[in-house]
């Protein structure tokens, strides 16, 4: 008789993984139908803030056949692109209500909402509850690196920021700097979702992040790290489980800034009501740092609380709109995105773009006067100096 097996995929797998690491911990495994209806009416699991039930509900006619065919015990397999990944020994088969679970998730049903797009795709009506395991050995390779660099400086204060850094601008430097000033060691969870587009892929992202550890900051004392944003880190519920993982990693402070995904409802004309002031059971404290601008008088970042010049002298650092400018092949001007950053992302974007560079090099650029070899990288840091000139108004 052929073993019965569930099919998921690797977001999926993931998730389950974070909870068997002890990441989304009091949370310990997956719920029962009973616990679940609970957690939903309460908000609260082992008397600690939790969004929605932790459950899996595969979709698909083969998953659910099987899942209606368990019974108490019986142990399934758990695969992933055809591979085994695990198993999970059945306690219950339950229905669900896929799009009262979508609602839960994303505080909305809306079907041009892009996370209920995806969810709808592979979320099913029978989850099942009970004892599992997984393979998955990233999330704890992650522990013992922060658990290393913390033992290394001696660390009595470890900071978390949660950043997509897409792009990594002057603000997010703000942020991280200031958040230096207050800890011995901050751990950068740079966001690595599972839908992701080719235009500023992880690996991207990560290098510029390097770029300026590296190069701007006591590196000794910033640990970068990949958080895989499975679809469970949505919407208002953002702020709790991020400050839920960052505990279980281990750290003793999370910092968010203002616009911040999730406390957009509980902002009262910039005060914070809070969403703090609504979550139980964390030890994890947690810093609100305010939004930076640049301001044309001040000539420097600033906050609305230390800068006395109004909104119209600020230019406001939206990481989407900086984004645009470099997909349509702009260096944005150095007050926004460091060059060195810029260089990296056009060269990614317009791979092979000049049909002469070494000539237009030679050109416009001040060298040695011998033809080198140059990179688009190289190209791009030296025309943004050409940029920076002022003797010429």
């Amino acid at each position: 008789m052929e073993k019965k097996a569930i099919y998921i995929d690797r977001e999926a797998l993931s998730t389950l993984a974070l909870v068997q690491e002890g990441l989304l911990k009091p949370v310990d495994g997956l719920m029962d139908s009973k616990t679940a209806k609970e957690v939903n009416r309460t908000k609260l699991y082992k008397g600690h803030s939790f969004p929605f039930p932790f459950i899996l509900a595969p979709k698909g006619r083969r998953n659910e056949e099987v899942l209606k065919s368990l019974k108490p015990k019986e142990r399934v397999d758990l695969i992933v692109d055809g591979k085994v990944v695990g198993w999970i020994e059945t306690k219950e088969v339950f229905e669900i209500d896929p799009q009262a679970r979508v609602q839960e998730i994303y505080g909305t049903q809306n079907a041009s909402h892009p996370g209920v797009q995806a969810t709808m795709k592979r979320l099913g009506r029978y989850a099942i509850s009970g004892r599992y395991r997984v393979e998955y050995p990233d999330l704890g390779k992650i522990k013992e690196q922060i658990a290393t660099a913390k033992n290394r400086i001696g660390a009595k204060q470890t900071s978390a920021l949660m950043m997509a850094a897409r792009p990594l601008h002057r603000a997010h430097e703000r942020l991280i700097r200031t958040t230096l000033d207050r800890s011995d060691l901050v751990v950068i969870f740079l966001f690595k979702p599972y839908r992701e587009d080719s235009t500023l892929p992880y690996e991207l992202r990560y290098r510029s992040m390097e770029y300026f550890v590296k190069n701007y900051l006591p590196a000794n004392r910033v640990i970068i790290v990949p958080l895989e944003y499975t679809y469970i880190f949505a919407g208002y519920n953002e702020v709790i489980l991020d400050a839920l993982v960052a505990q279980n990693y281990g750290c003793d402070e999370l910092v968010i800034g203002q616009n911040h995904a999730g406390l957009g409802s509980f902002y009262d004309k910039n005060r914070i009501q809070s969403v703090f002031d609504h979550i139980k059971g964390f030890s994890i404290q947690i810093h609100t740092a305010p939004e930076y601008a640049y301001c044309d008088i001040c000539r420097t970042l600033v906050s609305s609380r230390t800068c006395p010049h109004g909104e119209h002298h600020h230019i406001s650092y939206h990481a989407d709109s900086i984004l645009e400018l470099l997909k349509k092949g702009l260096l944005p001007p150095a007050v926004l995105i460091r060059k060195e950053l810029s260089a990296m992302i056009l060269a990614h974007l317009f791979p092979g773009r000049f049909e002469n560079l070494e000539k237009i090099y030679y050109d416009l650029m001040p060298g040695s006067g011998l033809l080198e070899n140059q990179s688009e990288e190289d190209f791009y840091i030296k025309l943004m100096k050409l940029y920076q000139t002022t003797s010429l108004k």
